[in-house]
């Protein structure tokens, strides 16, 4: 018992130290930032990307509707696509990982396809799904089904042969093998693969929605460059990478969660 005290009041000491120098480093990067916009007359570029200036457009901005219309948007984009690349990676993922033939063909294809941007798709998804959001569903599920895909295989080639193993012995069919051993055993390295994705999804949506869509943060993005609202952009900004801060967060604390379950 004294043991586990112990190693409970280390682990509780470890992530005190750890939040306490995220924030330090958090502060620092605010210093630099507050330093780099020091020099010049009030008139000049940096003057006009002051934190205090982005974060007085940020708290003005909070409580627009247009602000939670555009984030809605997005979110909903990220949601879709984040769906896309699951409902396609995962299954191609366990055909990979369950056959070395399948594998062995792919292979190649899948690291040169997974290597192209998926920006410079932009002009082809345009041009065969016009204008609006289909093209940016296709570029958020490309961008995100390889992280999904890769660590879904690897997930399958780390099962336990004596999982499959027993449940040949007790007559399983293909099915009931794969939703009572396969797919459990490899959530974990899904939920990797999605936290994965998420990220990558979170970086391609900003550019996607220049795509002459009307709303989303990087329609908002457009439109405060478009106006000179050089404050209220770096506001967007800002809330561009605490939104995909939660986001992540969320994605890390589903899959400990499961890690520690399981």
């Amino acid at each position: 018992m004294d043991v586990a005290a112990a190693s409970g009041k280390l682990n509780e000491h470890r992530r005190t130290s750890q939040v306490g120098l995220g924030l330090s480093g958090l502060v620092v990067l605010l210093g630099l930032w507050w330093l780099a916009t020091r020099g010049g007359d009030e008139f000049s570029l940096g003057r006009r990307f002051t934190p205090e200036a982005a974060f007085a457009s940020l708290f003005e901005i909070l409580g627009s509707s247009d602000l939670l219309r555009h984030t809605l948007v997005s979110l909903k984009r990220v949601l879709i696509g984040l769906g896309l690349a699951v409902s396609i990676g995962v299954p191609i993922g366990v055909a990979v990982g369950s056959s070395f033939t399948i594998a062995s063909a792919t292979g190649i294809a899948f690291q040169f396809l997974r290597m192209i941007s998926p920006l410079s798709w932009m002009p082809i998804a345009v041009m065969a799904f016009g204008i609006g959001d289909r093209p940016i569903y296709f570029l958020l599920a490309f961008a995100a089904v390889w992280p999904i895909l890769l660590n879904t295989a690897a997930g399958v080639r780390q099962l336990d042969p004596n999982w499959l193993e027993l449940g040949h012995s007790m007559s399983a069919s293909r099915s009931q093998l794969l939703r009572h051993i396969v797919l459990p055993g490899i959530l974990g390295h899904v939920l990797t693969g999605v936290r994965l994705a998420i990220g990558v999804l979170w970086i391609v949506l900003v550019p996607c929605e220049m795509l002459g869509v009307s709303a989303g943060l990087g329609y908002a993005i457009l439109d405060t460059r478009d106006r000179l609202a050089y404050s209220e952009l770096i506001a967007m900004v800002l809330l561009i990478g605490f939104l995909g801060f939660a986001l992540d967060t969320a994605a890390r604390l589903a899959s400990r969660r499961w890690v520690e379950a399981a």
